[in-house]
């Protein structure tokens, strides 16, 4: 399937797609979101399948308790 919410519509099946971060399946689709960081001059990501899984999730971010 073609995402269409990729900026360069690759194909990205089931299989292949990142998974939620919170729940494990595909994070895939216009409901998905994903949190960006930079960590240790790298930049680190959390997929979420959806705004739910991305709320249920413990944000793990360095700044998140502060």
């Amino acid at each position: 399937m073609v995402d269409p919410t990729s900026e360069l519509e690759e194909d990205v099946d089931e299989e292949s797609a990142p998974r939620c971060a919170a729940c494990g399946e595909p994070a895939l689709g216009v409901g998905r979101r994903t949190v960006t960081w930079v960590e240790d001059g790298d930049a680190v990501h959390r997929r979420f399948c959806s705004e739910a899984c991305r709320a249920a999730w413990e944000d793990e971010r360095p700044s998140a308790g502060t």
